[in-house]
């Protein structure tokens, strides 16, 4: 792929165009979320919905595991939820990457003595301040007890609950610090926002995310998958295999429509205007992004490649 520039100008404009986009999504007014649960395997895992990105939680004697966390002032809501499925503690917090409607929650549970767990560059990210361009917002570094206690570069496996639970580090994808979690026993999976279940996704190209990190990650999770397969999804309903190759349809159509017109030199206004996602807009465009906020996002994974 040839490289392209991004004038401020244009970076500007997809700034503007993805905060309009996001901004009824960026805040939190705690009052009015509820925290809906969805049962996954009954029993033994869950699946919890608020405002952020969906939370994974595993139940059982040893206690409670929770994949992420979202926001702060969700965490008495979580803990509720998560108290009329077990009376176990939170004992450990896997976060699926940096993004803070993921590890909002970190410094609340961390304090009540959650052992919170993630790949090396979560930890790096969430030492510093961070800047997503896309939403003009600014991240200042975590306090120490929100901050991952244990690091891993390429996997780690828990042994709790009567399963197997296997989180493996992807290649930069939405970010540089993805995790996919993989319930070996109960054949599930947590995708993180390496999976947008029915919409586009944000990919957070300053974080090292692309489109062809996302279509690579989503190509090392599906051989593992058989059609029994249930999947949380970092944002969206639950999903399956068929679910998850429709996703992936979609970026390589994405991809393969907007690369030509990026190898041509276009510029980011001419791209748009092509109209390169029309064909997916219908199914793919009515949820957090639309088709040209998402063209402006993949054009800028190519600036950065």
């Amino acid at each position: 792929m040839h490289r392209v520039n991004c004038s401020p100008r244009v970076l500007l404009t997809i700034l503007f165009t993805v905060l309009a986009a996001a901004a009824a999504t960026a805040q939190v007014n705690p009052d009015e979320v509820e925290i809906k649960t969805h049962e996954v395997i009954a029993g033994k895992i869950y699946m919890l919905e608020g405002q952020g990105g969906n939370l994974g939680v595993s139940i059982g004697e040893d206690g409670v595991f929770l994949i992420d966390d979202q926001y702060a002032p969700l965490t008495e809501k979580i803990r509720a939820a998560i108290a009329k499925l077990s009376d176990k503690p939170v004992r450990f917090v896997l976060n699926t990457h940096w993004h803070g409607d993921h590890t909002g929650g970190n410094e609340n549970l961390g304090k009540a003595g959650a052992l919170i767990v993630a790949h090396d560059n979560v930890r790096v990210r969430m030492s510093s301040e961070q800047f997503i361009a896309a939403f003009n917002s600014k991240s200042p570094p975590s306090p120490k007890v929100a901050l991952p206690v244990v690091t891993f570069n390429d996997a780690v496996t828990f042994h709790l609950n009567g399963d197997e639970i296997h989180a493996f580090h992807v290649s930069p994808a939405h970010t540089d610090g993805d995790s996919i979690v993989h319930f070996r026993k109960a054949n599930v999976f947590h995708m993180g926002d390496v999976f947008f279940n029915t919409f586009y996704p944000f990919i957070d190209t300053g974080s090292g995310g692309s489109i062809d990190g996302m279509i690579a990650a989503v190509e090392r999770a599906l051989p593992l998958l058989d059609e029994t397969t249930k999947l949380i999804p970092g944002h969206g309903p639950l999903g399956d295999k068929a679910s998850l190759t429709a996703f992936l349809e979609m970026l390589r159509g994405v991809r393969a429509a907007i690369a030509p017109l990026v190898t041509a030199g276009k510029s980011v206004e001419e791209v748009v205007a092509a109209k390169p996602t029309a064909p997916f807009d219908e199914k793919w465009g009515q949820g957090f992004l639309n088709g040209d906020v998402f063209t402006k996002i993949v054009y800028e994974g190519f600036a950065n490649d």
